[in-house]
């Protein structure tokens, strides 16, 4: 097994601005696998909140690569876990492997996690935390390119800049079902003085509401929410899935997070018949970084996978989404492929 790795600049088309920070690119650490004439490759993102930089990625990579070079069968290599490596390396791994593993069966990764048919669903697509007007053009473009989900964050300093938006997007979009998403930005009180308001403006659910940290206050505030309560940052995997199951209404599993597809995959198992339903979530990553996650949608209640529309340039492509919805592509492996680059203009 050939291991490799290389580091590619991520832009957004424009600043995404949350609760919490703003963003405008991360670094992707892309896994080159190669073994008996096919090419495995996974994606991993640097994310500081999830307290990934690049150089403790390229560390960890370099620390399993022995490990990794050893590997002479893909697809049990794939469910090996890999404890002691951050989750979102953990799942750049396993993905190049099961990339490598289909291409060698000649399987799609789905196929090979279990669900015999290719997975397409509609995605949410984000709108940033902005203006009313901005707000309510960029639903009206969405809506009309064919997104029937759009996701909103909120947490702003005054709640009722929050709620212009919602009402702007709602006025622009007047089909679409609307989430609401304010990382964590409120106190259980105005939580629960707030979210009753978003309700009546037509908001399905929100997601992760108040500070992370006390999953109980959480659990709590899904018991009188008139909304359904979707858990981020405080579910990052089994353990705390396991712990609010049935708790709160949903969960947002991100491979990135809980290490991986196998891992969303138990996730996904404990909370079956709990009441607690998935939200499957990213980043903004390639489209190389979301396809495991798109193999998944058959699994979600609410997907969420819109990380590479985010890009001012994705690199990779497959997957879909432009127009609303994510598919798993037919083809062996996660299916995406390289971006060709652009012939070079002729001379004269």
């Amino acid at each position: 097994m050939k291991f490799g790795t290389h580091t590619v600049r991520l832009r957004l088309a424009e600043p995404l601005r949350i609760s919490r920070s703003v963003t405008t690119g991360r670094d992707a650490v892309v896994v080159t696998l190669r073994h008996g004439g096919s090419t495995g490759y996974g994606e991993v993102v640097s994310s500081e909140y999830l307290g990934l930089p690049t150089e403790l990625i390229n560390q960890q990579l370099a620390l399993v690569r022995p490990r990794i070079e050893a590997v002479t069968d893909p697809l049990a290599a794939a469910a090996a876990g890999y404890p002691g490596l951050v989750p979102g390396v953990r799942a750049a791994i396993e993905a190049a492997l099961l990339d490598l593993a289909g291409k060698q069966a000649g399987l799609p990764v789905h196929r090979l996690l279990g669900t015999p048919h290719a997975p397409a669903a509609g995605t949410a697509r984000t709108i940033g935390i902005t203006g009313p007007a901005a707000a309510g053009a960029a639903a009206a473009r969405l809506a009309a390119a064919g997104f029937t989900l759009l996701k909103i964050k909120a947490g702003s300093a005054d709640p009722a800049e929050d709620l212009a938006r919602v009402e702007a997007v709602r006025a622009g979009a007047p089909g679409a079902r609307l989430l609401l998403d304010p990382n964590g930005a409120w106190t259980s009180r105005q939580a629960r003085a707030l979210i009753p308001r978003f309700a009546d403006l037509g908001v399905e659910a929100v997601e992760q509401p108040i500070a992370p940290g006390d999953p109980d206050a959480l659990a709590d505030l899904a018991q009188v929410s008139p909304l359904p309560v979707i858990a981020d940052e405080d579910a990052a995997g089994l353990r705390d899935a396991v712990r609010l199951a049935g708790r709160v209404h949903g969960v947002n599993v991100k491979l990135a997070k809980c290490g991986g597809a196998n891992a969303a995959l138990r996730i996904c198992e404990a909370l079956r018949g709990t009441g607690t339903d998935v939200m499957l979530g990213c980043l903004a990553a390639s489209s190389l970084g979301i396809a495991p996650a798109v193999h998944l949608a058959d699994r979600a209640r609410w997907v969420d996978l819109d990380g590479h529309l985010l890009l001012a340039h994705d690199p990779w492509q497959g997957i879909g989404g432009q127009h609303g919805t994510v598919r798993a592509p037919g083809r062996a492996g996660l299916g995406v492929r390289p971006v060709p680059a652009p012939a070079p203009e002729a001379d004269g």
